[in-house]
Order: structure tokens, then sequence, then C-alpha cells
């Protein structure tokens, strides 16, 4: 049993009522729902949240919402691990077959391919691996144009390295994991209290599918993207 899993809260604070605020005329959580209803290896698709309008948008568009989260869990500090392993339970609880992949997608990611659910998915019928997630390639490098201040109050690349990387290119690559995607096995969320305790793995994407709105910039960069989008087709 593989469940595409979309959390939306109803308190987003960076872009207020954000999960069900028009993006190119349609709420944001339906570009999930309509990705997730793509994507060819999900079972189901669900939505976890605790407010009652987001359901029923959720619902109206072709989702699944079997309960309505507490709201313990749908504050600021509240963990999405365990919004995960509450999902889990409610699902097992109700239905009596066991989760075997949790798809999470995130819905400030409304530029996700269906083809990104599936790779990610797919990495894991490597058993070594318990998490594969989304990630493009970063625009700052620990190694050449980040640094960290010390306890004099100067600053020194992160990573530093002997002879000191001179340009981008020669620096190691690495990347910004994006929640566009986070594939969980369900083992890994019984067993760890948080992704990077396990195995994981990395489906790279171009920025812009891995785009995560978290602010009206965001928001506003979304729109801009989606615009040129629909001029392509």
């Amino acid at each position: 049993m593989i469940v595409g899993a979309i959390c939306a809260r109803g308190g987003s604070k960076g872009v207020p009522r954000k999960n069900i605020r028009p993006l190119a005329g349609l709420p944001l959580i339906v570009w999930s729902i309509r990705c997730a209803r793509a994507a060819t290896c999900l079972d189901r698709v669900v939505v976890s949240t605790d407010d009652e309008e987001i359901a029923e948008v959720a619902s109206r568009y072709g989702a699944e919402v079997p309960f309505i989260r507490p709201a313990q869990l749908a504050e600021d500090g509240s963990s999405k691990w365990e919004v995960f392993q509450h999902l889990l339970m409610q699902l097992e609880t109700a239905g009596g077959l066991a989760v075997d992949i949790l798809a999470d997608l995130d819905v400030g990611c409304p530029l996700r391919a269906a083809a990104d659910i599936d790779a990610c998915v797919d990495i894991l019928r490597d058993e070594r691996v318990d998490v594969a997630t989304t990630a493009y390639e970063a625009e700052r490098n620990p190694y050449f144009n980040m640094v960290e201040i010390g306890s004099d109050g100067v600053a020194h690349v992160v990573r530093q390295l002997d002879p000191p990387v001179t340009n981008r290119q020669a620096a190691p690559r690495v990347y910004s994991l994006s929640p566009s995607v986070f594939a969980i096995r369900r083992c890994a969320l019984t067993e760890h209290g948080h992704w990077s305790q396990a195995a994981l793995r990395i489906h790279v994407v171009p920025r812009e599918r891995g785009l995560d709105i978290d602010s009206e910039l965001d928001f506003r960069f979304a729109e801009f993207l989606m615009a040129g989008k629909r001029a392509e087709l």
C-alpha cells in the first residue's frame, strides 16, 4: 500500500490561508492533489488537515479526507514527523491494511511533476534506503560561499578544504532538499524520530520543480512560473 499524503493545516503564518489561496485559478492544494492523482505509484491520496474548509476543498477535488487532524498536531511548532505517524495510525486503524510507503507531498510545492513522485517511490525499491526526497543543486555552497560566525566574531567558510576552493566549479556539489516529495518507508516512521536518522537518497529535480512557497515573495514567484508554464502549452 503506497499512500500519497498531503498535510495542510489551516493556520499558516507566512502566507495566511496559503493552502486554499488561488494560484493560477485553483486553490493551491489542488495542484498537489492533481499531481498525486496523475502519479502511477499511489494507491490512495489522503489529506491530513485540522481545517474544515481545507477538508471540503480537498474532497471536492478528489482527495480522501478520512479524519480531521487534532489541534495539537497543527500548531506552528508541531513536528511533521508526528503528523505522518498520526496519519499512518489513523489509516491502519480504520482500514486494517498496513501502509508500506507514505509519500508526503508538500502543498507549498505546486510545480512538482507526477514523475517526481514515481521516482522517489521507485528509489525505495532498494531495501537499503528508508527515505527518498526531491532535491536541487544548491545556490550557495558551504565549501565556497557560505560562512558561519566563530566565537571570535570572525566569519569563516563553513567547510574549509586545503587548499581553499577558489571557484564555484571546483567545489563539491551540494544539494538543497525540497519538501516537494518525501517518500518514507513505514519502518522508518515507527523506528526513527526524524528523517535525518534514516538512510536517505535524493531525486534531483530542476530548481523550479522544487520551489517551496513559504512567503508572499515565493507565492508571487510561483504565479510567475505558472504563467510561463501555461504560456508554453
